[in-house]
């Protein structure tokens, strides 16, 4: 939290929220066949570049408050736009005294009302905003969670007692109904460590038998013997409005017997597919599976999942809530419809809001290289809505910073968002059953060691292996080879990279650093619930001298080796555990996995093997760039690119 933020003085009194009135309990079917048929207003056409945003909620312009989180936004039958907020009292921490607060706009997010305050925390934790939007009758649902709230800026204890509320507006939300507790209905007794609803808006069926079902995401943890026990992601519903709701679709996952998760769903999005199956996407929160994206799909209302979810790799994100929304069918979409999903995509931090676009309802997921960047700046949860047919809306944490600095308002165009790109250019992997791996930015061929190599300019060239469960390394012995060449004298020089990034994530790297007179290579493990351990290696000099270089990197027998040039060896103690798990996981050449780092040289015949080749076997490898028996993770010899320019 900023200084400006703590300095900021509280009024002696908050003011208070109107209740609903009795006549405001249900519209009638004049009002709200108007709803249904207003036009749509003209303030909500596109804007003029494709792209505008403001702040919508910051503590320095509200008084009473120290910090703001947790968006949320739907779009009422009447078009009005309802932006809903956690306003934090006293700090940015998640469990103390929090209002859940909202503004309206009426001419589609152009201009907004003052704030309002829907739920008065009044010293406790009142948050986790899921709206809904009832098209039947024009009531809006807004279901939220409560905790008692502490002080000291810290989290909730665990085990935390947290209970589900949920009000509603029956006058496009000018005023709020009280709060009611719905623990009987949808917190089963034994989710008695950890329980939220969304954060996100909730959706209603169009499609099959239940359409006009409401429903929303829930995720919740149990206690037992002094842990936690199991995780639970679950769907729930209501066939009648909101007035009563039940649990429908759930994924629970037990604690295994190391102290660690395989998956740990939690912030679910939800979509109607065109079939009316529901998509969710969620946050994976320290399950040992690969990524911090999960999903899974219900076909049958949301009463249950087809599948346990399952862990997307290569959706590049830190984990954090995201949002997900699905276009109607366009052009820019080649006459099928759009699905979007907004994350930060630095796979490390929270930073780098990109809205990135699937073309088949959420079942594959665009490259964060082809998705469209809302800021460079930190970021964190967010929102979507459709503002008009024409315009989408995105509610989210960002700040220079920090990611709760503020809540913005972006407004933007599927014109701004950019058509579906063609095929990337590729290049062959020679592993078995591997798909070629994508050449990126423009990296062209030059002369390298053995025939033809691939020369990357250091701005936006790479190499990146589309994923399969054949690449992870897990927690065996490997070896990686390659050759490079390069004269920069400064900089990060990523040459090889395998895994996330960030000091928490398994991951494997070889690197030069030049500044520093050095080739490093280096990996990060993680072993049962221990925390992450990174070992080592690096090798004297730095072999910037514009001549080809051979370098290998070992995991053999609690041993790191670093040989370059088939001579130098240099050694180091290794970590145990495996180098492939939990945080999302990519294959790159010549760049980081977060794009913050570029290669400005050349790479060819690129291997890596499962298993510790011995010297004589790399000294074959090096001298000819003769094969040697696999199993090979990949083999790139760079000597090619097809397809593209």
């Amino acid at each position: 939290m900023t200084s400006d933020l703590r300095a900021h003085p509280l009024p002696r009194r908050r003011p208070r929220h109107r209740r609903a009135p009795a006549a405001a309990a249900a519209l009638t079917a004049t009002a709200l066949a108007a709803l249904a048929t207003a036009p749509a207003r003209a303030a909500t056409d596109a804007p003029s570049s494709g792209f505008e945003q403001q702040v919508l909620f910051k503590a320095a312009h509200e008084k009473g408050y120290s910090c703001f989180r947790i968006p949320a936004i739907v779009r009422t039958v009447r078009g009005t736009l309802l932006a809903f907020a956690e306003g934090r009292v006293h700090d940015c921490g998640d469990a103390g005294d929090i209002d859940l607060v909202v503004k309206r706009s009426t001419d589609g997010g152009r201009t907004w009302g003052p704030l309002q305050v829907v739920n008065h925390g009044d010293g406790d934790t009142h948050g986790n905003p899921a709206p809904l939007v009832d098209r039947r009758t024009g009531r809006i649902v807004l279901a939220e969670t409560y905790n008692k709230g502490r002080a000291d800026g810290l989290s909730c204890d665990v085990p935390c007692d947290r209970t589900p509320h949920l009000q509603y507006s029956d006058d496009d939300g000018a005023t709020w109904s009280a709060p009611r507790d719905l623990t009987r209905s949808i917190r089963p007794r034994q989710w008695n460590s950890w329980y939220a609803t969304g954060p996100v808006h909730g959706i209603q069926l169009t499609r099959g038998r239940h359409a006009g079902r409401l429903v929303f995401g829930v995720n919740a943890e149990s206690y037992a013997g002094n842990r936690i026990t199991a995780n639970h992601a679950a769907l729930v519903h209501s066939d009648d409005g909101g007035t009563t709701w039940k649990v429908g679709a759930l994924d629970s996952w037990p604690l295994a017997p190391d102290g660690t998760f395989r998956q740990k769903p939690s912030e679910m999005t939800l979509l109607e597919r065109g079939d009316g199956s529901i998509y969710v996407n969620g946050r994976e929160q320290d399950g040992t599976d690969l990524g911090n994206r999960t999903a899974a799909v219900s076909r049958d209302g949301g009463d249950s999942f087809a599948a346990p979810f399952r862990a997307i790799p290569d959706l590049y994100a830190p984990m954090v809530q995201a949002s997900a929304l699905r276009l109607p069918r366009s052009s820019a979409a080649g006459g099928r419809s759009r699905t979007l999903l907004a994350a930060p995509a630095d796979p490390d931090r929270r930073r780098s809001m990109t809205i990135r676009s699937s073309y088949d309802e959420g079942r594959t997921w665009e490259g964060v290289d082809r998705g469209a960047r809302v800021t460079a700046d930190w970021s964190g949860y967010s929102d979507l809505v459709a503002v008009s047919p024409t315009v989408t809306g995105l509610l989210y944490e960002g700040g220079a910073a920090d990611a709760r600095d503020e809540i913005r308002f972006a407004r933007f165009t599927e014109r701004w968002l950019g058509p579906r790109r063609g095929p990337d250019p590729t290049t062959p992997d020679l592993a078995r059953g591997a798909r070629p791996a994508l050449v990126l930015g423009g990296a062209e061929l030059t002369d390298g060691p053995f025939g033809h190599a691939l020369a990357f300019d250091g701005t936006d060239d790479a190499v990146r292996l589309p994923y399969r469960d054949s690449l992870p390394l897990g927690g065996g012995d490997f070896t990686c080879t390659l050759w490079f060449r390069y004269r920069a004298t400064t900089g990060e020089q990523p040459l090889l990279w395998m895994g996330g990034v960030g000091s928490r994530s398994p991951q494997v790297a070889i690197e030069g650093d030049p500044a520093h007179g050095r080739i490093t290579a280096h990996l990060t493990a993680v072993d049962g619930a221990r925390p992450p351990a990174t070992a080592q290696v690096t090798g004297a000099g730095a072999y910037n001298d514009g001549n080809w270089h051979h370098v290998a990197f070992r995991r053999v027998g609690g041993r790191l080796l670093l040989t370059v040039d088939g001579t130098a060896t240099t050694r180091a103690a290794d970590v145990p555990g495996s180098v492939s798990r939990t945080t999302t996981f990519g294959v790159h050449l010549g760049q980081r996995p977060d794009g913050r780092a570029q290669f400005t040289g050349a790479l060819a015949q690129v291997r890596v093997y499962r298993r510790a080749l011995t010297d004589a076997e790399l000294s074959r490898v090096r001298v000819g760039g003769n094969s040697v028996a696999g199993p090979l993770v990949l083999g790139l010899p760079l000597d090619r690119v097809d397809g593209g320019r």
